[in-house]
């Protein structure tokens, strides 16, 4: 919500509340609301608020993106997930009709700032930060503890919203794990606001604040519906964030946390495949499912949305010549009794499809024209994988290997012994290697395994359906895997001084 439609609802919601001396003061500008008024304001009436908070969930599905591209591949969150789906080569473009994906899938966008991907990410992160900033400062500040419990939810959803967006800058920005690194200028409505890069031990330092706080205030807070954040999405989110730090003792708590407590359930069999019963990864009501947005007729989404770049029963770029297919290695790896190995087609123009994961239910090629299938931003099954390679990385091998055969035993036809006869042979670095493998298997389309491929320092070889650079290989900290702060930024922006 823009800024002068913020201060409108509060000025209407001021006068419906009646005149106060508190707001009468002859001495300065009275058009003019202070951030203690609007604070104030936000207690008698916390809706003044709401509306920020819902146009901020509204970015993360933006089609045509915060930064009014109109481009069919800027589409808020999930448009970067089907980018780093690419760059961590398990999403393979196996035909290029239409070129919307070739400069990221021809590893272009990734070594030239000009290119308009990068704009796009940088813009949709940092519009995020700067509307939770807002929110923050309209609610009293970084260091505020709002009064009423509607407005400290509030308050914390801003905040959490904050760290995932520097989360993800992070990440998609950043080149190595050094933490003296200069990498992202910082803005937090503060003194320490700067538009140099600071270091990318300041950025995670904000993220972890952030969402520590969040988890706290958002202790007692029953979300209306899965698009908003919750205290164990905040905990998801701080369990990535201590992963990509290298601490993984951290994130196997908080990973463990939300295993034992959260009371989501893993992804059933049935549901990870067409034909098992809720099969389709389409339904944000699915028990696994920690966040996601529920689309719904009203809302409009036709063919610029994710659906409409990957899924072969919606009117789509992949039905129609855009396809996106399982990388041959990757599917490869995939043993024969593994029920995901069934989620890709397996002939004709639909091979290596996700067109039993990801499909509209009437399963009509083509067919589904405005979107009502669902979008998944965050599942419990992550977390055992998480759990799993943190436990692996301090170890904890036994707990690694618990995890493991946890999510091994839903997905292999032996049940549970098919899961410890793969399992419980393995150790060291051939444990951590089945859990990264895993991770990449299980995560496919969900915009997850480049991030762990950064975690695993991963070198990724691209197997023979790319339509660009098949046979390639790519280190995880090659310029190829990483976008480029973009050439508006580095113009406009004169404390910005070069890439990272």
């Amino acid at each position: 919500m823009k800024k002068s439609l913020v201060y409108l609802l509060i000025a209407t919601s001021i006068l419906g509340v009646g005149c106060s001396e508190d707001f009468l003061d002859p001495v300065r500008d009275t058009r003019v609301l202070t951030a203690e008024e609007i604070a104030a304001a936000a207690e008698f009436n916390p809706g003044i608020i709401q509306g920020g908070i819902d146009g901020l969930y509204n970015f993360l599905i933006e089609p045509g993106g915060v930064a009014g591209t109109g481009r069919h591949y800027d589409l808020g969150q999930k448009g970067v997930d089907i980018w780093l789906d690419m760059l961590s080569s398990d999403m393979a473009l196996s035909s290029n009709s239409y070129g919307w994906y070739q400069n990221v899938a021809n590893v272009i966008s990734t070594v030239d700032f000009t290119r308009q991907e990068n704009t796009i990410i940088w813009t949709y992160y940092y519009k995020v930060i700067s509307t939770s900033n807002e929110i923050i400062g309209q609610l009293g500040g970084n260091d505020a503890v709002p009064s009423s419990v509607e407005t400290r939810h509030q308050y914390a959803q801003a905040k959490a919203m904050r760290a995932y967006a520097y989360f993800y800058l992070a990440q998609i920005f950043q080149r190595n794990h050094d933490l003296s690194q200069p990498i992202l200028p910082f803005y937090n409505g503060t003194s320490a606001d700067t538009a140099a890069k600071v270091p990318a031990s300041q950025i995670y330092a904000q993220i972890e604040t952030d969402l520590l706080q969040a988890i706290d205030l958002l202790s007692d807070f029953t979300r209306p519906s899965k698009d908003k954040m919750d205290v164990w999405v905040a905990k998801g989110l701080l369990a990535y964030a201590y992963a990509a730090q290298g601490n993984y003792a951290s994130a196997k708590t908080v990973s463990e946390e939300i295993i034992t407590s959260s009371g989501y359930a893993l992804t059933t069999r049935g549901q990870l495949a067409f034909p098992g019963a809720g099969s389709g990864f389409n339904d944000i009501s699915t028990p696994s499912w920690m966040w996601g947005f529920d689309l719904t007729e009203e809302l409009g989404h036709q063919l610029v949305d994710w659906w409409g770049q990957i899924d072969y029963f919606t009117y789509s770029y992949a039905w129609a010549g855009d396809r996106k297919s399982i990388d041959t290695g990757l599917l490869a790896s995939i043993p024969a009794g593994d029920i995901r190995r069934t989620q890709f087609g397996t002939t004709g123009t639909t091979n290596r499809m996700p067109i039993n994961k990801f499909f509209d239910p009437a399963r009509v090629a083509g067919q589904q024209y405005v979107i009502t299938t669902d979008l998944i931003f965050m599942r419990l099954d992550e977390f055992y994988l998480l759990s799993a390679e943190a436990s692996a990385k301090t170890g904890d091998e036994a707990t690694a290997k618990n995890r493991l055969k946890d999510l091994m035993a839903i997905r292999f036809a032996g049940g549970a012994a098919a899961a410890a006869a793969y399992v419980d042979p393995l150790s060291g670095q051939a444990l951590k290697d089945a859990i990264y493998l895993n991770t990449r298997i299980e995560m496919w389309g969900e915009g997850k395994s480049y991030l762990a491929m950064k975690r695993n320092e991963a070198t990724v070889t691209r197997g023979t359906n790319h339509v660009f650079r098949s046979g390639s290989s790519f280190v995880w900290d090659s310029d190829e895997m990483s976008f480029q702060i973009p050439q508006s930024e580095i113009l406009n922006n004169p404390a910005i001084t070069g890439q990272n």
